[in-house]
C-alpha cells in the first residue's frame, strides 16, 4: 500500500491494480472512499483500480484481432497485476505496469501503462500515460473506478444528493443496458429521465441494470453534493468521453462509483473485432496518450478554480 499526503488529505494506493483505497480528510478523520470493512452487509461490494486495456465485459469474455481470438476478462487485466513503484515522495508516487509474456497472452501488444498519482490541499490528481512500444497500431480502452460513500459524512440519505454537470447540457443520453445476465450496452441511447437544469437527482430505481454509461460530450466536471452536508466531491473528467455511474443493483448501499471511461462496454452478441471496435482508442506505434483527471474533495465553495 501506498501513501501520499497534504497537509488536509491522506491518500492510500494499493500497488495491485493502483485502486484508491482511502482518500481521509486530516481534520475529522472521515474517508471519502467506500470501505467494506465500515459497512456491515451480507453483500460486500469488490471494485477495480485502473481499466485496461478493456472497460466492461467482452462478449464471452472474449475479442478477436487479426483472425484471432484472446481472453480477456472484465475490466481488462491491469487491475489484476502489481504495479512497480517508479518513484515516491510524500505527496506524489509514479508506478508503471509493462508487458510482459502473460499479459502477451490475452493482449498481443508491447505497452507502458504509467501512472502519476499527486495530492494536494485539494484533493487527488491522476495521470495516465499509455505507451505503445510496439510496431503496430494498438488498440485500447482506459477508465478508473473510483467508489465513494453516499450519504457524504452520514449526512442525510442516498436519495438527497444530485450530480451537477458542468457546463450543463441542456440533456443527458446514456447508453440502455441489457443483462445476460451480466450487464452489456442494448446499442440504444436514452436521454436520462431524473436530469434537468444540469443537476441529475440520484434514486436507486436508476441502477435498476447496474450501471448508467453517460456520453460525455463537451462535460468538463461533475460534482456530488447535497443541501444536507457542507462536503462534496467533484471529478474534473475532461480528458475522459463518458462518464460510469454504478452502485449495486437490487440493494441499498450507501455507495457510488464515479468512473471516467475512455472507452465503452460491447453491445451484447459476438466477441468483436478491436481493430475497429467502437469508442477505442487506437495508439500509433513509439506514441504515447495522457488521460488526466481530479479526485477534490472538501466542503462547499472551497475548490480552487
Amino acid at each position: 500500500m501506498q501513501t501520499i499526503e497534504s497537509t488536509k488529505f491522506i491518500a492510500n494506493i494499493d500497488e495491485i491494480g493502483v485502486r484508491l483505497v482511502h482518500l481521509i480528510d486530516r481534520a475529522s478523520g472521515y474517508d471519502y472512499v467506500w470501505d467494506n470493512a465500515l459497512h456491515k452487509s451480507d453483500k460486500p461490494v469488490t471494485f477495480p483500480g485502473i481499466l485496461f486495456p478493456a472497460i466492461g465485459r467482452s462478449n464471452q469474455d472474449s475479442y478477436v484481432y487479426h483472425g484471432k481470438t484472446y481472453s480477456m476478462p472484465q475490466h481488462g487485466f491491469a487491475s489484476d497485476f502489481v504495479f512497480t513503484i517508479v518513484a515516491k515522495s510524500h505527496d506524489k508516487v509514479i508506478m508503471t505496469l509493462s508487458a510482459d509474456e502473460k499479459t502477451k497472452k490475452m493482449y498481443p501488444f508491447t505497452f507502458e501503462l504509467t501512472v502519476l498519482a499527486t495530492i494536494d490541499d485539494n484533493g487527488l490528481h491522476w495521470k495516465f500515460e499509455v505507451k505503445n512500444c510496439g510496431k503496430e497500431v494498438m488498440p485500447f480502452s482506459l477508465g478508473n473506478h473510483p467508489g465513494f460513500n453516499v450519504p457524504i459524512n452520514h449526512q442525510g440519505e442516498f436519495t438527497d444528493y444530485t450530480l451537477s454537470f458542468d457546463p450543463a447540457p441542456a440533456k443527458l443520453s446514456y447508453y440502455k443496458i441489457i443483462k445476460k445476465p451480466y450487464p452489456f450496452r442494448r446499442g440504444d441511447l436514452a436521454t436520462v429521465p431524473n436530469y434537468s437544469q444540469g443537476k441529475l437527482h440520484l434514486n436507486y430505481a436508476m441502477f435498476a441494470e447496474g450501471l448508467v454509461i453517460i456520453e460525455n460530450k463537451g462535460i468538463d466536471s461533475v460534482t456530488l453534493a447535497s443541501s444536507q452536508t457542507q462536503r462534496k466531491i467533484q471529478l474534473n473528467i475532461k480528458d475522459f468521453r463518458y462518464l460510469c455511474l454504478w452502485t449495486k443493483e437490487n440493494t441499498k448501499h450507501s455507495l457510488l462509483c464515479l468512473e471516467p471511461f475512455e472507452g465503452l462496454p460491447d453491445i451484447y452478441g459476438n466477441p468483436v473485432d478491436w481493430s475497429h471496435k467502437e469508442a477505442n482508442n487506437f495508439l500509433a506505434p513509439e506514441k504515447t496518450k495522457v488521460f488526466r483527471f481530479d479526485v477534490l474533495a472538501s466542503s462547499l465553495n472551497s475548490f480552487s478554480k
